[in-house]
């Protein structure tokens, strides 16, 4: 992670390394927080926020599910972050909002702990590899099965959960492989540690549905919107480990892995195919300033205050 200038903590923008909490943060110790992945891009209008709206609302919706009430609304972190990619001055870098429990009691409840809320930036280039962007990464099933709907809140991108994400990254890692891919208990496709999945086959496009336990990533949401206006038919449906290894294409969206293609399988060889370099040009096209058709996406950053 490469240091800049500024991080927003708590209302303030303080030195990044004056951004310090206590070793007794209810948070450090049960993950009590939740957490979202955000880009900004350099576009020819500036820096530009993507889906920023839509990804503090998530990060208000995961704090609720987790009985936490943030102390800031939208609209305020909206500014802040626009403070912060202004304070630092990075024409494109990663966003990394987090509101967890702080220091006060360390029960398993947390009554009585307040509620630290910090915004962080710093340059992220292609999360799985330019590499791995441009010609597919290597996905092993993993067997670390996706945590159940009832067990944790799917739906909160909440800092706990991502153990369950560490371990099947790491052993996937460990094995050779770029990245894992978890199945649920029923042995349905869910999703990667970090990324939501999907695959072609014969000209359409499917996905698991959110009753897989999957993050509802704003990524997906927004590949689902591009690859409907280009006119493919997208489908949320079941997917057993199978129709991975017999697919057409297989891909991964997010905000930090993008749309990445996933060239081979447990060593089943997939390769890179149209549909999946289409949506992924469509969508760098959206995010960098590059298409008008999807452009109230992007959250363009004033650079200078205006003058009074």
């Amino acid at each position: 992670m490469e240091q800049t200038d500024k991080i927003w903590m708590n209302g303030e923008l303080v030195d990044w390394a004056d951004a310090t909490v206590h070793v007794g943060v209810h948070g450090l110790h049960y993950g009590t927080g939740v957490f979202e992945g955000i880009r900004c891009y350099e576009t020819p209008k500036g820096p530009a926020v993507f889906r920023l709206a839509e990804h503090l609302q998530r990060l208000h919706d995961s704090a609720r599910l987790l009985y936490m009430e943030l102390p800031y609304t939208v609209d305020e972190l909206r500014q802040a972050t626009h403070d912060l990619v202004r304070v630092n001055g990075l024409p494109a870098c990663y966003l990394r909002p987090i509101a967890f429990f702080g220091y006060g009691s360390l029960g398993v409840h947390t009554r009585g702990n307040p509620v630290e809320t910090v915004i962080m930036s710093w340059p992220w280039g292609a999360y799985l590899g330019e590499e791995g962007l441009r010609n597919g990464i290597t996905a092993k099933i993993s067997s670390w099965k996706r945590v159940g709907a009832n067990v944790i809140p799917h739906v909160a991108k909440a800092t706990g959960i991502y153990l369950n994400s560490m371990l099947a990254t790491t052993e996937a890692q460990r094995a050779g492989y770029d990245e894992g891919i978890m199945l649920t208990d029923t042995g349905t496709v869910a999703d990667g540690p970090g990324e939501n999945i999907f695959v072609v086959k014969d000209g359409r496009i499917l996905t698991p549905p959110l009753s897989t336990s999957i993050l509802p990533g704003i990524t997906r949401d927004s590949v689902i919107q591009i690859a409907h206006d280009l006119g493919y038919v997208v489908e949320e449906t079941d997917l057993i480990r199978a129709d991975l290894m017999l697919a057409d294409e297989v891909f991964m969206t997010g905000t930090a892995a993008e749309v990445t293609p996933v060239r081979a399988v447990d060593d089943v060889e997939i390769g890179v195919g149209p549909v999946t370099l289409e949506l992924q040009q469509h969508y760098l096209d959206t995010v960098n300033g590059r298409s008008e058709r999807w452009s109230h996406w992007l959250d363009v950053v004033e650079l200078a205050q205006a003058s009074a």
